[in-house]
């Protein structure tokens, strides 16, 4: 498909394909697809390729194991990346390498991908890269975008791609309010599903920003949402995983035979395992249950503006206890008037042309022509209940703001339907949308990449990672999009970089900025949450305590479980011995090569 073609082709739909939108998006997905397309000037390359062999296999002997792959799983199962790597867009990504890339797009490229259909594949899969000590790297459908899309750590590692033939979502429960589900499963297909069961008015599930994710893939990275249900991990209860020697454990109660509540209680008897297999390479997991929140009997969206950056201290530190004694009830958001107009989806250019970011005077005059008016902050929150138990939980919150003075209620009748506040409204609701998408057209072939810390909810802690991260951003001339995202003792900062994948210069800065945020915050003891394939071995080594105690440790849960070392090398800084002390970690001063020299012979 031609580049023209491309970009005028559909979306693709659910049910249609896992990985489509629902129809009742489809309209705002054209739209989406259309903002992106617009500023795409990136040449699409056409040049047929070869693929990337991983070091430490032959060409020949790769291309033979390869065969006998195709043999277990069906021909149509195992494709060969030797075609020219086109980025697409969030609906229709690719699963051979990141389509954000802040390095050379060959550098983290897969060199072939399989499409398992069970677990019992899943299994084959694993034995067959032992035999051939080949590298493996699973996704679930690949759209952890801004953390490095589908990308392996190693080049040239063997993509397995759960989503595509393992998309089912095997149970609802309507009376504990669980689910079990398939990696192939997104959170737009699994609240399709309630829908279809006529059970939304019944049970919500908790989305991300945008709902194209994998509700495995997104659990197992410990990502968020934005109701009382939003920390995904802490709702997950029980875990079907395959080990890297190619065994199956279920976790949890999952353990028992003929179980009934595998769903239910999370722990089950003895050590528990679970946190093991998130954010790590110990294991692929190929089922997960979810819980699902009861309708709450009524809910209303609100959304208060303050005028100045120096109002955020303050705010934070209201927030904090009405946060942890549950009057604010959601994981809401404190957003920067910077990315509140990136996200009406205009490019950058429409606002300003100069060098350096954007002046604040320049934003705030853009704010104050829109229907919230000028501001410096924005926060979006959700009351849940029957109205009288709303209303006074929002007037002790009415209370509590207005403390800061110029502080603002926005009517939200006042708003037009595309006005941002209604996508934070569906998401804090339970219905996935694909709003968020639209900041990332602030720049020409617009890519993004995370800065996420971690900091308790004070304002001492928000005054002091805003002035780091505007500081770091000025000095590389980059735009400052800050989010707080506050949870029930902590809050993270997500702070999203945007930048130009076809301009060097562009992407050099954006990736020196992120690692001098990473290193500085971590001075001042805030560690990341999680982070870019790039990032991980110089976020894993901010984890340092105790002579970096913990990483000796996951090395050696990382032998004894991988021996072979094939299981996702690399994956949040844990490398198996074979890789070990080769030059695979990279940091500033590797020259940003994902690459080391060679591995461990057999």
């Amino acid at each position: 498909m031609s580049f023209a073609e491309e970009a005028k082709s559909d979306v693709p739909t659910l049910p249609g394909t896992h990985s489509g939108i629902p129809p009742f998006l489809l309209e705002k997905a054209r739209r989406a697809k259309a903002g992106i397309f617009e500023g795409r000037t990136k040449p699409q390359k056409e040049r047929q390729r070869l693929p990337v062999v991983p070091q430490g296999i032959e060409r020949d002997d790769f291309l033979k194991a390869l065969a006998e792959l195709k043999e277990l799983l069906g021909d149509g199962n195992v494709e060969i990346n030797d075609k020219p790597l086109r980025d697409g867009w969030y609906m229709e990504h690719p699963n051979t390498h990141d389509m954000m890339t802040i390095l050379d797009e060959e550098e983290f490229v897969a060199s072939a991908v399989v499409y398992p259909g069970s677990t019992e594949e899943v299994q084959q899969v694993v034995l067959w890269a032992n035999k051939h000590r080949v590298p493996i790297f699973p996704i679930s459908m690949g759209r952890n975008l801004g953390y490095g899309g589908a990308a392996p750590r190693v080049r040239g590692s063997v993509t397995v791609d759960l989503g595509r033939r393992m998309n089912k979502i095997l149970d609802i429960n309507a009376e504990d309010y669980t689910c079990l589900v398939e990696p192939g499963v997104s959170f737009y297909a699994l609240y399709e599903a309630l829908k279809e069961r006529g059970l939304e008015e019944h049970m919500w599930i908790d989305t991300p920003d945008l709902g194209g994710g994998s509700v495995i893939g997104n659990t197992v990275d410990r990502g968020v949402g934005y109701t009382p249900y939003g920390d995904h991990w802490a709702c997950h209860s029980g875990l079907e995983v395959v080990l890297p020697t190619g065994e199956v454990i279920r976790t949890g109660m999952g353990a028992l035979p003929n179980n009934n509540t595998w769903q239910a209680f999370p722990y089950g008897f003895g050590p528990y395992s679970d946190g093991i297999f998130s954010q790590s390479n110990f294991g692929i997991v190929t089922k997960m249950g979810m819980t699902l929140m009861p309708n709450p009997g009524g809910y209303e969206s609100f959304m208060y503006t303050f005028p100045n950056d120096d109002d955020l201290a303050q705010l934070i530190d209201i927030i904090r206890p009405l946060r942890i004694s549950n009057i604010l009830e959601n994981v809401a958001q404190v957003r920067h008037v910077t990315q509140y107009i990136a996200a009406s989806g205009h490019p950058r250019s429409k606002f300003y042309t100069g060098p350096g970011p954007v002046p604040q005077d320049v934003i705030r005059a853009a704010a104050a022509e829109t229907p919230v008016g000028d501001h410096a902050w924005a926060y979006y929150g959700m009351a849940y209940g029957p109205a009288h138990i709303r209303a006074h939980k929002l007037a002790l919150i009415d209370r509590e703001f207005r403390r800061i003075p110029g502080a603002r209620r926005i009517d939200p009748a006042t708003l037009p339907a595309d006005e941002y506040f209604w996508s934070r409204d569906r998401v804090a609701r339970g219905v996935p949308d694909i709003h968020e998408l639209r900041w990332v057209n602030w720049a020409p072939n617009g890519a993004h990449i995370a800065f996420s810390p971690v900091s308790p909810i004070r304002g001492a802690d928000a005054r002091r990672l805003f002035a780091l991260g505007r500081r770091l951003h000025d000095k590389y001339g980059i735009d400052f999009f800050p989010a707080f995202c506050v949870g029930l003792r902590e809050m993270h900062l997500i702070v999203e970089i945007v930048f130009d994948r076809d301009d060097a210069a562009n992407k050099a800065a954006a990736l020196a900025c992120l690692r001098d945020l990473v290193d500085e915050a971590a001075r001042e003891g805030y560690g990341e949450y999680r982070t870019h394939l790039v990032l991980m071995d110089q976020v894993a080594g901010t984890y340092s305590w105790n002579d970096g105690a913990l990483m000796k440790f996951n090395e050696r849960l990382k032998d004894a479980l991988d021996p072979n070392g094939i299981l996702a090398p690399g994956r949040c800084g844990i490398w198996p011995r074979r890789y070990r002390g080769r030059g695979w970690e990279m940091t500033r001063e590797s020259g940003e090569r994902s690459e080391g020299n060679g591995v461990e012979p057999a």
